[in-house]
């Protein structure tokens, strides 16, 4: 008789690997999605556009939830920036940060302070935004929620 072995996924290690040099900022802006992407587009010059191929799906008591989520990519980079939207249908994306309307990944890449700080600041300029901040991976207890 052959045993049949159970593999285990090591959700800490797959978090760990996803959030290796990254940034994440959050932004209180209630804003739709799609205006807050045209600002970004026209005053960074990013291109982020809807990826609906991860799109992030999370089942809540007996209910779907799909988070949108936007993105650029950077030229003569691997830097991806990733938007997703932290609420759908009175569900959050990062629960923990239920004050938070998006979350800004920037992933692939460096990303110095100094250019961390510029966009945290040109984003804040953008009428409708009132908070931009940088949040640390060891704030975010819901990471496996933004893994596509």
């Amino acid at each position: 008789m052959s045993q049949v072995q159970k593999l285990r996924l090591n959700m800490d290690e797959i978090n760990e690997d996803f959030f290796e040099d990254t940034r994440l900022l959050g932004i209180m802006a209630p804003l739709k999605s799609y205006q807050l992407c045209l600002q970004l587009n026209g005053l960074l010059g990013y291109q982020f556009r809807l990826n609906t191929d991860i799109d992030i799906h999370v089942r809540k008591k007996d209910r779907n939830y799909y988070f949108s989520v936007y993105q650029s990519s950077e030229a003569n980079s691997f830097l991806e920036h990733y938007l997703y939207h932290n609420q759908f249908d009175g569900e959050y994306l990062l629960p923990e940060f239920r004050h938070i309307d998006f979350l800004w990944l920037m992933k692939g890449d460096f990303v110095d302070d100094e250019k961390c700080q510029f966009i945290r600041q040109t984003v804040n300029s953008i009428v409708g935004v009132q908070l931009v901040v940088e949040l640390t991976n060891e704030q975010i207890k819901n990471k496996g929620n933004m893994i596509f």
